[in-house]
């Protein structure tokens, strides 16, 4: 026992540290990247979307366990219980999504969305039902549908290991809260790595009209970053072990009255997100996009018409999510290797020579 409290009191300082660290890193907004036609949340980020909530457990241990979970919460309530209406569109399906073939039949989220490494996608789905089953209410329930995405973070972890399940689900949940998200290499973005720069968890938001969205992905995937159009990545010639492949998982949340249909096109939108940062599409890239709405039984649904600035705020939004999971993660060792993070005083240089960013 006193070893296992020690390895924990070790494991906090090492995520508090990382932390601190992320937290004197810039976001997109502080250098001055324009937030394109609409305007920004007040946080900049998925929990600008009232009730909903982002916890992660993140996991160090030794010198080869860099990963974890994280977890968004359309409400507190009891999801099986209370469902939102949900939505995932696939744009390239090199990757695992448990659950989300009865999310497309039936329209509906029945437990918090989780997200971690590849090989963990099914002790997580068991830790989530262990969760859901649990909760009072719940003792007859026969069926849950856990939704659990994944990107692979086998370059700078242990994924063999398979080290998230229950316990570090219900850490995650446990943590979860609305306000500031945590961003960068901490929970499913402990080992992720994007455009050969360490990747992680990022978020965004956009107002349209009188309705917010938020955006918030863990970035894993390659090609040759553009921030704002201007060509970074080549400039920094930065190249990586999976500069050429990857996955990564956007996860879209809205207050606007809309159904599953609506939802479905919202998450089509964050491919075009995604390509404004110069991802590739690769073979190996799963692309996924996760669209919830926190209205439940409107009593009017919005109309074709009147959806289109949310389609433009979910693209404005998982864009500059994106930015920010590059921004806010710091260099990671681990597995052997390490992953430098996206140095930021040289990538300013280049936004500014290629008027990228707003005069402050």
């Amino acid at each position: 026992m006193m070893a296992s409290n020690r390895m924990i009191r070790v494991l906090f300082f090492v995520v508090t540290a990382c932390s601190a660290a992320a937290q004197q890193r810039p976001r997109a907004a502080d250098l001055g990247i324009p937030a394109g036609s609409l305007a920004r949340g007040p946080l900049d980020a998925i929990t600008d979307v009232a009730g909903v909530k982002v916890g992660h457990a993140t996991v160090i241990r030794g010198e080869s366990v860099r990963t974890g979970v994280t977890v968004i919460l359309p409400h507190d309530g009891n999801l099986f219980r209370d469902k939102v209406p949900g939505a995932v569109f696939v744009g390239n399906a090199f990757g695992k999504l448990a659950g989300s073939t009865q999310v497309e039949e039936l329209g509906e989220i029945e437990t918090p969305i989780a997200l971690t490494s590849t090989l963990s996608v099914p002790r997580v789905a068991d830790g989530l039902m262990d969760y859901m089953l649990a909760l009072p209410g719940n003792e007859q329930v026969r069926s849950i549908n856990p939704l659990v995405g994944e990107t692979n973070d086998g370059t700078l972890n242990d994924i063999r290991g398979r080290w998230v399940g229950s316990t570090e689900v219900r850490a995650a949940i446990a943590s979860a809260r609305g306000g500031p998200v945590e961003e960068g290499a901490v929970g499913a973005g402990t080992g992720t790595i994007a455009f050969g720069w360490k990747g992680g968890i990022g978020t965004a938001s956009r107002r349209a009209g009188a309705f917010t969205v938020g955006v918030l992905v863990q970035s894993n995937f390659g090609g040759s970053l553009r921030i704002n159009g201007a060509p970074v990545g080549r400039e920094l010639a930065g190249t990586g072990p999976n500069s050429g492949k990857g996955s990564i998982m956007m996860v879209v949340a809205t207050d606007a009255p809309v159904d599953a249909r609506i939802l479905r096109r919202m998450a089509a939108r964050t491919m075009f997100g995604l390509a404004r940062t110069g991802a590739d599409g690769s073979n190996g890239s799963g692309d996924y996009g996760i669209a919830f709405a926190t209205v439940r039984n409107p009593a009017r649904l919005l109309t074709n018409d009147e959806c289109s600035p949310l389609f433009l705020a979910v693209i404005e939004a998982t864009e500059e999510a994106i930015y920010n999971s590059l921004l806010r993660a710091t260099s990671v060792t681990g597995n052997g290797r390490t992953i430098d993070a996206l140095p930021v005083e040289r990538a300013v240089e280049i936004l500014r020579r290629h008027g990228a960013v707003e005069a402050k």
